[in-house]
């Protein structure tokens, strides 16, 4: 029996996570809970963002599930997300933006995965300060040829896996020559060792122009941090925004998957909350199990009853419906695909 390690989250994320285990729970994926805090909730209970109690959960089961995250504005205060990344090494940040008929939307049949590196550049610069007088900020950022291979190679397998053929490898190497201008010389190198796989190369600023444009041309995105960070957002601008947005973040060892929308502490409590997200990034983890009936049997229930009952889904959606009538039309539908 797999063990998870669950991150709950802060505002809506104990209303989200509870209506995700009760989908899993339906499906009998033989899953156990491990519950451990982090973010505000953490803070409250621990005195910590991220109590050793909480990694030390998540390096024994190796999988997590996580709630949207709050981290205090202000000094003294790092990105808990960040903080997950950087200690377990969790290199590829992934990120599909899929059209689900029934969400509202500028464009439908979107299909786009983009791989964001994870662990180095700009979300990671070193040695950050500011000048005496206030008055100029510093920071180095720095990548290595290691950190940008592992990515490549990982969303080459990934495209091989999912069936892909076509990579973009989105860059600024015209103007920052060095980490940027890396990335893209080792996407040069390495995509010749997989001649089913299509690469591209596309400055970032004309790939957002150009997923604006016509987004599907594209594929399978890889890139760095801080560009991969942007371009996710706008993919998931394409398909009805960030509520209907799973991540994953993949290291060798571990993996952890998310909503990776905010904690909308407005509506926390009021049964208003689309569980839509986190319910993909568990799909999303089941694949990662090996339990990919499961899995699908999660997206095909979110795209039925989006696309025929949108009546029982949350006001976001355009439903009239709560958090939990929206849960409980998705388990039904969940189990009859397993029927």
């Amino acid at each position: 029996m797999q063990t998870l390690s669950i991150i709950r989250g802060d505002g809506i994320g104990p209303e989200i996570m509870s209506a995700t285990i009760k989908v899993l729970d339906a499906l009998e994926c033989g899953l156990h809970y491990e519950f451990v805090d982090a973010g505000m909730t953490a803070l409250a209970n621990h005195g910590d963002l991220l109590p050793s109690t909480t990694l030390q959960s998540i390096e024994r089961n190796g999988v997590a599930l996580k709630g949207p995250l709050t981290t205090p504005i202000g000094k003294g205060f790092s990105s808990v997300n960040v903080q997950l990344r950087k200690h377990f090494d969790l290199y590829a940040n992934v990120r599909p933006a899929l059209s689900i008929p029934g969400v509202s939307s500028r464009y439908q049949n979107i299909d786009i995965i983009t791989v964001r590196e994870n662990t180095e550049g700009a979300y990671l610069a070193e040695g950050q300060h500011f000048s005496e007088d206030g008055e100029t900020a510093f920071a180095t950022i720095k990548t290595t040829r290691h950190g940008c291979e592992r990515l490549i190679r990982y969303a080459f397998g990934l495209a091989i896996r999912t069936r892909r053929k076509k990579i973009t490898v989105v860059h600024k190497a015209n103007i920052i020559k060095s980490c940027s201008g890396m990335f893209l010389d080792v996407a040069r190198l390495v995509a010749p060792e997989y001649p089913d796989i299509r690469m591209e190369e596309m400055i970032v600023d004309n790939a957002c122009m150009q997923l604006v444009l016509n987004p599907h041309q594209f594929d399978v995105i890889v890139t760095t941090n801080l560009f991969g960070d942007i371009l996710s957002d706008l993919c998931a601008g394409l398909v009805g925004g960030l509520g209907m947005a799973p991540g994953s973040n993949i290291g060798e060892k571990i993996a952890i998957f998310e909503a990776v929308h905010g904690s909308a502490p407005d509506i926390a409590g009021k049964s208003l909350a689309n569980p839509c997200a986190l319910l993909l990034a568990s799909a999303d983890m089941l694949d990662h199990l090996n339990m990919r009936d499961k899995s699908q049997a999660i997206r095909s229930a979110i795209r039925t009853v989006l696309g025929a009952a949108p009546e029982r889904t949350t006001p976001d959606l355009g439903g009239a419906g709560t958090t939990e009538s929206f849960t409980e039309t998705l388990i039904a539908c969940c189990q009859n695909k397993l029927q």
